[in-house]
């Protein structure tokens, strides 16, 4: 298990866990981010990762998405 952050970009990645306060894990499920989800890095913007979740894409920072682990 490893944070997303770490990702390879366009290799589709499972949600195994989602951390952080209960406000920063409901805030992602409401982005689509969901235990058991696929997910794939799409590219690197600076410290961001633009993310395809759910036939979206979804831009987060550096810091959620070291809790979002895959």
């Amino acid at each position: 298990m490893m944070p997303l952050i770490y990702a390879e970009p366009g290799e589709p990645q499972i949600i195994k866990k989602i951390g952080g306060s209960p406000e920063v894990k409901k805030h992602l499920e409401h982005l689509g981010f969901n235990v058991g989800g696929e997910v794939s890095v799409v590219s690197t913007l600076g410290e961001n990762l633009i993310v395809k979740v759910k036939e979206s894409r979804v831009a987060v920072s550096d810091e959620l998405a070291r809790k979002i682990m895959i």
